[in-house]
């Protein structure tokens, strides 16, 4: 049986440094760490939060298929992927991806696959809400979201 992904979708933050621990502890064969945390942004002060839905099992699933895939692409040692949904206010974490490997392009390639996956295929809905109190549109996945995931 191969490396395990660990792969969380969870309404409540998340701590990187100890998830990132949580792959290292012990082990003196890791050579880099790469972590991303993606943050929701205020879009110049209009956004009051994204509200981001999900089918609970389906996204866990959908994501796990894409870290086997990562671990078959790259040596990692290590692989977490931890997205929140429910209510997130600008500033506040939404994604973390960590990988570990010996080598550092390993990781970073791997953290940086999964991204653009997550950032254009995760089976996640984002429903902004704006600073004035209404309500504003699903957020579409951008040109260069798309892109970015096709040179993979």
């Amino acid at each position: 049986m191969g490396l395990q992904p660990t792969i969380r979708v969870q309404r409540e933050p998340f701590n990187a440094a100890a998830e990132a621990e949580a792959l290292t502890a012990g082990r003196t064969d890791i050579g880099a760490v790469v972590t991303f945390t993606g943050l929701c942004r205020d879009e110049g002060g209009r956004l009051a939060e994204l509200d981001l839905e999900h089918y609970p099992g389906m996204a866990e699933t959908e994501i796990g298929r894409v870290a086997d895939e990562t671990l078959r692409r790259w040596p990692l040692h290590g692989l977490a992927v931890v997205h929140r949904y429910g209510p997130i206010r600008p500033g506040e974490p939404i994604v973390l991806v960590v990988t570990t490997s010996s080598h550092r392009m390993a990781a970073f390639e791997a953290a940086e696959f999964l991204m653009d996956y997550l950032k254009s295929n995760a089976p996640f809905w984002k429903k902004e809400l704006l600073a004035e109190g209404a309500e504003g549109d699903w957020v579409d996945t951008k040109p260069e979201d798309e892109h970015a995931l096709a040179r993979w």
